[in-house]
């Protein structure tokens, strides 16, 4: 076997990559090649098992949908399971994504009579007391099993506030920092894609989002962790009468050609075909408590695929078990009065 260090290029057999293979799962040492699982049921199962080590996925949908959110709930599930998270957020502080996970968690524990995320950033933002965090908890519903539950594994949780000038090798050297402080490779979120400085400023939407599209799944392969992206969408993809697709989201060329998976949030009530909402209005409220996630792309497995999740947004989160969409989806939004 030739290696080429100082290129930076490493030519391999394939039965000394079978030997290494085999000798590490003789030795228990796989770990690094298996997915890390997203806790959305059915989508670990389309995925094979979740994201993978080295893979860039993207996930987008209309402003306000809950692609924060989503993120934020994977992000829990992979601190859960002892995995370090590096947050990239653009777009909220630390405080507001703490709001979120423990609001999430006291609904995942408690269900719909958990205390909801408006009195959660009441009793963080200061409610005139000095009790502490965990004495104001104490008295709401699923509160205090929410803090006890996420607090040892939030040492786990590192994020990093992006800037204007916030680049992916800033990105690179906390994840290094990560990777070197918790001992193993951690989930890398971006929130959100568009906001990650480069050095092509000047340059068209489709060329800087190559350039950060080849440099975040660079990233995931030279680190082996699988990088999650949350895209933002163009004004056609905002704009009524679009079903928001993988076409809608800015730099959508670059950054579908670069994802090993993509991911598409929608409202259900703006892509089910009409003939859902007409025979009642009970069909019409229904469809607005879910949202669907479509994989629109899926290098490891099958796409074309969509699942629908109900929304819990006043808990800020999704139930974590969907299912199929049974009915018929349009790329056409449809308004009914």
């Amino acid at each position: 076997m030739t290696d080429d260090s100082s290129a930076g290029n490493r030519l391999s057999r394939l039965s000394d990559v079978l030997a290494d293979t085999d000798a590490r799962l003789r030795q228990g040492e796989a770990g690094a090649l298996r997915p890390w699982p997203t806790g959305f049921e059915p989508l670990d199962g389309i995925l094979s098992g979740g994201l993978r080590p080295g893979e860039l996925t993207l996930l987008g949908g209309p402003q306000g949908l809950g692609k924060t959110t989503f993120a934020l709930q994977l992000a829990r599930q992979i601190l859960r399971q002892g995995s370090p998270v590096l947050y990239v957020s653009y777009e909220h502080d630390a405080v507001n994504l703490l709001e979120r996970l423990l609001t999430a968690e006291a609904g995942e524990r408690a269900g719909r009579d958990a205390v909801p995320l408006r009195d959660v950033r009441a009793l963080i933002e200061g409610d005139g007391s000095a009790a502490s965090l965990s004495d104001k908890l104490a008295e709401t519903p699923g509160g205090a099993d929410a803090l006890a539950g996420i607090s040892s594994d939030l040492n786990r949780m590192h994020v990093l506030r992006g800037g204007v000038a916030t680049t992916v090798a800033d990105i690179e050297a906390a994840a290094v920092a990560v990777t070197r402080d918790a001992g193993r490779e951690p989930l890398i979120v971006v929130d959100y894609v568009q906001k990650v400085a480069t050095d092509l400023a000047q340059a068209d939407e489709e060329l800087r989002m190559a350039r950060v599209a080849g440099q975040l799944k660079d990233l995931a392969l030279t680190l082996g962790a699988p990088v999650f992206a949350i895209s933002a969408s163009d004004a056609v993809g905002i704009a009524g009468g679009t079903r928001l697709r993988t076409e809608h989201l800015r730099g959508a060329s670059a950054l579908a050609y670069e994802a090993d998976c993509v991911l598409v949030l929608n409202e259900k009530f703006d892509v089910v075909a009409r003939h859902h909402l007409v025979y009642g209005s009970a069909n019409a409220d229904r469809f607005r408590n879910w949202a669907v996630l479509s994989v629109e792309k899926n290098r490891g497995g099958i796409s074309a695929v969509d699942l629908e999740f109900l929304k819990r947004f006043d808990q800020a989160r999704f139930e974590r078990v969907g299912q199929l969409v049974v009915e018929q989806l349009v790329d056409s939004r449809v308004f009914t009065d």
